[in-house]
């Protein structure tokens, strides 16, 4: 039996009454939290277990980007609206895209999650064997969502059978870390027969299923159009909101109806704010979705629509958009915010049983903030102008965390990665990305040459 107690000034448990806990501590066993309460009183109960005293530091769940991609585009894809971008910048990097390149594009994102205070990443992406190492290798925990497509005019992404053999392989891998689900890229980029498969692979294996819906107008224009049925409904038709757990990227143009479906069908949302303002997709209504009794949970998207992973700063963001359109001072207030990245995350993924906050039973993933900083000064404990929470949407940054612990392991400590390297992993980065954008700008030129000799031909 592994036990360790970790002391801090201040715990922020995200329990259902938001306790704060000054002088605190948490007793983890065997990965698991085994009591929250005052430093006390449990070291007294506990004397021969050792104690991580974190001084100047409050302890809280781990965040749950709940919506990501691994890659590395970062600040080479940029000014473009979400499907002009996609076909000029995102498609043609997965039709040249190496299972080395996915690979290290992982370990890049997940080291970076991890130390901004990330311990789950959901996370659609390509040749996921390599990332399901990666996540082994780092201790992150995943849920791991492979970027598939069945349709002909989609063919350079990951299939239904590469899906299904991660799921045989990696399925509850790495002692429950791991979860496989799966994913499609986008309804349009699936036949029927495929939308048949993914509802009987997840009622099979008994697996969430996750994709992007209502991200922008044409997304809901385009529906109507095949289908004379709005995003949410059409999935609803082809049997996709069926499976254990469905969880949907963005949902900015949800209307009344589709937030009730949501609603009646427990269905996951993630918001994914900078992502949408980036693209210029819309601002999704949040407050209505939550009023409605939707769990919504907190995604950065990838790294080349948000440019950082920084679920602080997703956070901040979420707030100011909130208020912003709604021209509301306080709308989506801080407490809202903070259960949506952590334990209204794992609500919509289905997973509040055993990760999200800082309870008996759940999983011992946390993180330490520093309170020795400007961003947290003032500091008020309690009172009317109690501000911890306030801090940490609209202050806190990803780099004032410096301890992560994911299972009970510490995978950053002092601010910096326990397990690997990052040094290697930003050469490596540098030194392999100018052969995917060589190889990216080769298929360009040669679909502009087929093209042009196309209306060459026709003319």
């Amino acid at each position: 039996m592994k036990e360790q107690i970790i002391q801090a000034d201040l715990i922020l448990t995200m329990d259902a009454d938001n306790t704060i806990i000054e002088e605190g501590a948490v007793l983890v066993r065997d990965g698991l939290i085994a009591c929250v309460g005052k430093a006390g009183e449990i070291i007294a109960r506990h004397p021969d277990v050792p104690v991580k005293h974190l001084s100047q530091r409050l302890l809280m769940p781990g965040l749950i980007n709940a919506h990501c991609h691994s890659g590395m585009l970062r600040g080479t894809a940029e000014g473009l609206p979400v499907w002009s971008w996609l076909q000029q910048f995102v498609d043609p990097m997965h039709r040249v895209l190496l299972p080395e390149e996915a690979k290290l594009s992982s370990l890049l994102c997940y080291s970076e999650a991890l130390l901004s205070g990330t311990t789950t990443v959901v996370d659609m992406w390509r040749y996921m064997e390599g990332s399901a190492e990666v996540a082994m290798r780092t201790g992150i925990r995943a849920v791991l969502v492979p970027y598939v497509a069945e349709h002909p005019d989609h063919d350079y992404f990951e299939t239904l059978n590469s899906n299904e053999a991660l799921i045989n392989r990696w399925h509850l891998g790495a002692n429950g870390r791991i979860h496989v689900w799966v994913g499609l890229e986008h309804l349009f980029y699936a036949l029927p027969q495929a939308w048949q498969r993914i509802a009987a692979m997840c009622k099979d294996y008994q697996v969430g299923f996750h994709t992007h819906s209502n991200e922008s107008s044409f997304d809901v224009e385009e529906t109507l159009r095949r289908y004379q049925l709005r995003p949410i409904q059409a999935l609803e038709k082809f049997g996709l909101l069926d499976a254990k757990k469905v969880l949907l990227a963005h949902c900015v143009w949800v209307n009344d109806e589709e937030i009730a479906l949501l609603a009646e069908r427990h269905t996951g949302v993630v918001h994914n704010p900078v992502s949408n303002m980036k693209l210029a997709s819309g601002a999704a209504p949040v407050e209505k979705m939550l009023q409605a009794g939707v769990a919504v949970g907190l995604g950065t998207d990838g790294e080349k629509e948000n440019n950082n992973l920084d679920m602080f700063e997703e956070m901040k963001v979420s707030s100011l958009l909130a208020k912003f359109v709604s021209l509301d001072a306080a709308a989506l207030d801080a407490w809202a915010i903070c259960r949506m990245a952590t334990v209204d995350g794992a609500r919509a993924l289905g997973m509040e049983d055993s990760i999200g906050s800082l309870e008996e039973g759940k999983a011992a993933d946390m993180i330490a903030v520093r309170l020795d900083t400007p961003r947290m000064t003032p500091l008020i404990t309690r009172g009317p102008l109690m501000n911890i929470h306030h801090n940490l949407v609209h202050a806190v940054q990803g780099g004032d965390v410096d301890m992560t612990m994911i299972a009970g392991e510490i995978r950053v400590e002092n601010g910096k990665l326990t397990q690997i390297d990052l040094s290697e992993i930003i050469r490596d980065v540098n030194l392999q990305v100018g052969g995917l954008f060589a190889r990216r700008e080769a298929w360009l030129k040669q679909r502009g040459a087929a093209v042009n000799e196309l209306e060459r031909l026709e003319r």
